[in-house]
């Protein structure tokens, strides 16, 4: 059976910071890839190398704004399927007749939600040619 790495750590050292210094150790090691702040904190003590992660907040807007329209598109498919498996289930003229407005519908949902994602990539795309 292999050893854990901490297995020999039977020293613990107690730190008292105030509430600025904290802050500041904690938002370093939030912004590295340490799991833990005593890990973060060790590396630090002695020179070892720390990785850190870089977010690009734009990038992580135009994910967040794509999630949510990858979404809402999401549902206008669903929904759109079960009225074609509605179709194939109808026995009177009436019935068919209210499936075609409601797919009429959904399908200007979601040309506009298309139109929608167009819009939002082409600023994305003008925004970071102009950096």
């Amino acid at each position: 059976m292999m050893k854990r790495e901490n297995s020999n750590r039977t020293r613990i050292v107690g730190l008292r910071f105030t509430p600025e210094e904290y802050a500041k150790i904690e938002k370093k090691w939030k912004a590295s890839t340490c799991r833990k702040l005593s890990d973060y904190i060790r590396k630090h003590l002695f020179n070892k190398s720390i990785n850190t992660t870089y977010r690009n907040q734009s990038l992580d807007d135009m994910i967040h704004e794509m999630t949510q329209l990858f979404r809402q598109l999401n549902g206008i498919g669903n929904n759109f399927n079960q009225a074609v498996k509605k179709l194939h289930t109808l026995n009177q003229i009436p019935e068919f007749k209210v499936w075609i407005i409601s797919a009429e519908l959904d399908k200007k949902i979601l040309f506009d939600k298309m139109d929608e994602i167009k819009i939002y990539i082409q600023k994305i795309s003008e925004k970071w040619l102009r950096s």
